[in-house]
């Protein structure tokens, strides 16, 4: 199961693996990996994922989000902060799943 946070003023996709972020009072979610596209997105739009690939030729491949797992659960809302703990050296780039 999953749901979607949209936040403002973090660059999700180039903070590391392991980073937790903290949402609202209690919530938080530890990054786990970038999003890639599914193939199956072109059902919605023909040439949709190729438009979601990034021109950029460092970074990440897509423009897209990141996943997470929730590590404490709580009650986010519009307006919530966010948080960001980084983790322990050595840091790892968030790998594509």
């Amino acid at each position: 199961m999953g749901e979607n946070i949209t936040t403002t003023g973090l660059d999700l996709k180039r903070m590391p693996l392991g980073t937790f972020n903290a949402l609202g009072p209690s919530a938080i979610v530890e990054l786990t990996g970038l999003r890639t596209p599914c193939v199956l997105i072109d059902r919605f739009r023909a040439g949709l994922k190729r438009q979601m690939l990034s021109s950029a030729e460092t970074g990440p491949p897509f423009k897209s989000g990141v996943l997470g797992v929730v590590r404490a659960d709580g009650t986010v809302a519009a307006g919530d902060a966010a948080r960001v703990r980084l983790p322990s050296l050595p840091l790892r780039a968030l790998p594509a799943l």
